[in-house]
């Protein structure tokens, strides 16, 4: 099984981003509620199509569980049963987690594709955690490390169900979105422990500190970002259908986030400097150029083109890439500790 515990690892970092981008596009197209309930999706397995089916008809059986909307509410059925040419109530329990009550074919499917993204990443965490146990007898903080994945992806899973019950409410909102870039650190530290790496690089102290600097400044940049679309949310709510007006007025957040930017371009860059200078050897950081270039790209596109389509899922997409391309450098720095200290430090 050990032959097979670094490939799954790999395979279970590309399906938890792959959770991330269908969660930027579940926030770009407005769907978090195209699911009103979890784990299934009006009470469905595999979602309805179209309204008809969660729309009550005579003469037609319903599966217990089976929602309909019914007087602009959300109705569960009781019980298996068999409608007559009348509506009654007493086959039916009102939907008491939240009032939402709407259907949308489009956002329904989203979602869903969400969801399934989420379920297969946590089977390949599973598989993963499942694999680590050949490594116990010398690896126990391998092992550990991979079923503490395993369970955060089941309090990420508890996490959406929260936000779905809490009809997508703001800090819940940002703690998913912690929460994923959290699942993403370990899983990269896990596939890190798991190589056998014999590339040896020269340490820097500074590099290393504002390495790790660097990835909390994107961290905040992350969380700053969430709390601005969720005001682009409100708007959204508010019946601004226009996206020119949407960062007419924008909160104090907004300007924040994008001042912030420029700070940690400016760092980036001195982090470049040092590695080229004192040559350490840190390929990487031509990648972290590049993904901030294209983040800020974006962040003007949004502001100065009004959203463009998909560059809102771009932007959080390529964050999240970010935060693991740093996170990848910072575990590189510090297992080169012991590899001796640069005369250039």
């Amino acid at each position: 099984m050990r032959n097979y515990f670094l490939p799954l690892a790999k395979a279970s970092l590309i399906l938890v981003y792959l959770v991330i981008f269908a969660g930027a596009a579940v926030r770009m197209t407005g769907s978090g509620m195209g699911c009103p309930d979890w784990p299934k999706c009006f009470g469905y397995y595999i979602p309805p199509t179209e309204e008809q089916t969660i729309t009550w008809e005579p003469n037609r059986e319903y599966e217990k569980g089976q929602m309909i909307i019914h007087d602009q509410s959300l109705w569960k059925a009781k019980e298996t049963f068999t409608t007559t040419d009348t509506y009654n109530e007493n086959h039916w329990e009102k939907y008491t987690k939240h009032s939402y009550a709407q259907f949308n074919t489009s956002h329904t499917w989203t979602e869903y594709v969400n969801r399934l993204c989420g379920a297969l990443a946590g089977l390949a965490c599973l598989a993963m955690a499942i694999a680590s146990f050949s490594f116990w007898r010398d690896r126990k903080g391998l092992v550990l490390a991979s079923w503490l994945v395993v369970f955060l992806m089941g309090f990420q899973a508890w996490l959406g169900a929260t936000v779905v019950y809490s009809v997508l409410n703001p800090i819940k909102i940002t703690v998913h979105m912690v929460m994923a870039l959290v699942i993403v650190a370990i899983i990269i530290g896990i596939i890190k422990s798991a190589k056998k790496e014999t590339e040896i690089k020269k340490y820097n102290g500074t590099f290393r500190i504002l390495l790790v600097v660097s990835l909390i400044f994107t961290l905040a940049q992350v969380v700053l970002g969430t709390q601005v679309r969720e005001f682009i949310d409100e708007q959204v709510q508010a019946g601004i259908g226009n996206e020119y007006l949407w960062l007419n007025n924008p909160t104090v957040e907004f300007y924040i986030h994008r001042s912030f930017s420029f700070i940690v371009m400016f760092l980036n860059m001195y982090l470049f400097y040092i590695n080229r200078r004192s040559n350490l050897g840190f390929d990487k950081m031509k990648w972290v150029m590049v993904l901030l270039i294209l983040e800020i790209f974006t962040g003007i596109m949004m502001y100065y083109v009004h959203f463009p389509f998909g560059t809102q899922a771009a932007h959080l997409v390529l964050a999240s890439i970010l935060f693991g391309v740093q996170f990848q450098l910072i575990l590189e720095a510090r297992r080169c500790y012991h590899c001796g200290k640069s005369n250039l430090d």
